[in-house]
């Protein structure tokens, strides 16, 4: 599911809205987010919602094993252990494929290992997770003991998909106690009808225009037509994607940071990293 289809803006969404405004408690309006980030993401991944779970577990037990150890030798071999088993997930969808095939082609065999289908923001939600476990280790954050709560910290379906990913410590306290001001709702609401706006009559006409242009290779006005068409078309289509994160986030009483920041005025590669993806440099 992404924001921009109808189900999404049609039904999901406001009947999450209302399930979730009508609960008073924190801790139900909680549980209907948890419930409802879940479903958004095994709407097209039913199955890989569990490596989610399981990312989760690992960063959860982890942080509970390392914040108890006696040595601090213990303790930074038990984080190391934390982050590796947290990256299996995404080593084995990305790149086992990768090496096996290249074991098959040294031994001269003529095997071919096909890639797994790659879980939708496995990135995302396997490197917010090791934030949240970085923090924890170095005393920024308080260990988290509720798997739900640090469940949700990781899934919430806002920023689930493309980002921000969203450090543990900036919304630790909102976890357990927010609130949606007339002022959030309204000006979250705004944000998000910019980035959808950005994303359905922007990026998705650009994509569209790109894939009727010629090959790049019939000319050289055509390279440059087609680079200059692609380099607007990801703009828009991020810049979408943080808009309507960063929206729906203030909708639900979270305030996400920045994500993206008029990348293309940059002048340096460095500093155009650090315009394009503002949360993975942190």
């Amino acid at each position: 599911m992404v924001f921009s289809s109808l189900t999404f803006l049609l039904l999901f969404l406001p009947l999450v809205l209302a399930v979730y405004f009508a609960c008073r408690d924190i801790r139900w309006r909680n549980v209907v987010l948890l419930i409802g980030s879940l479903l958004f993401y095994a709407w097209g991944e039913p199955v890989f919602v569990l490596v989610m779970a399981g990312v989760t577990l690992c960063v959860y037990a982890g942080t509970l094993a390392f914040s108890a150890a006696k040595s601090a030798a213990a303790k930074k071999a038990l984080l190391i252990l934390t982050i590796l088993l947290s990256l299996a997930g995404l080593i084995y969808f990305k790149y086992s494929a990768f090496f096996v095939n290249q074991l098959f082609a040294l031994f001269g065999s003529t095997a071919v290992l096909q890639t797994p289908r790659l879980p939708i923001g496995i990135s995302f939600f396997t490197f917010q997770a090791l934030s949240y476990a970085m923090d924890a280790y170095r005393g920024n954050v308080r260990v988290q003991k509720n798997y739900a709560l640090l469940l949700l910290y990781v899934s919430c379906f806002p920023q689930l998909i493309a980002g921000p990913i969203v450090q543990y410590a900036d919304i630790e306290y909102e976890l357990a106690s927010r609130q949606t001001t007339l002022d959030d709702f309204s000006g979250g609401m705004r944000r998000f009808a910019l980035g959808l706006c950005k994303k359905v009559l922007m990026a998705n006409m650009l994509g569209e225009m790109l894939a009727s242009l010629p090959e790049a290779g019939a000319s050289i006005t055509a390279g440059w037509l087609t680079s200059a068409v692609f380099a607007m078309q990801i703009y828009f289509d991020f810049s979408a994607y943080s808009d309507m994160a960063i929206g729906l986030g203030r909708v639900l009483g979270f305030r996400y940071q920045e994500n993206f920041n008029y990348p293309y005025i940059a002048r340096s590669v460095s500093e155009f990293w650090r315009r394009w993806h503002i949360s993975l440099g942190r």
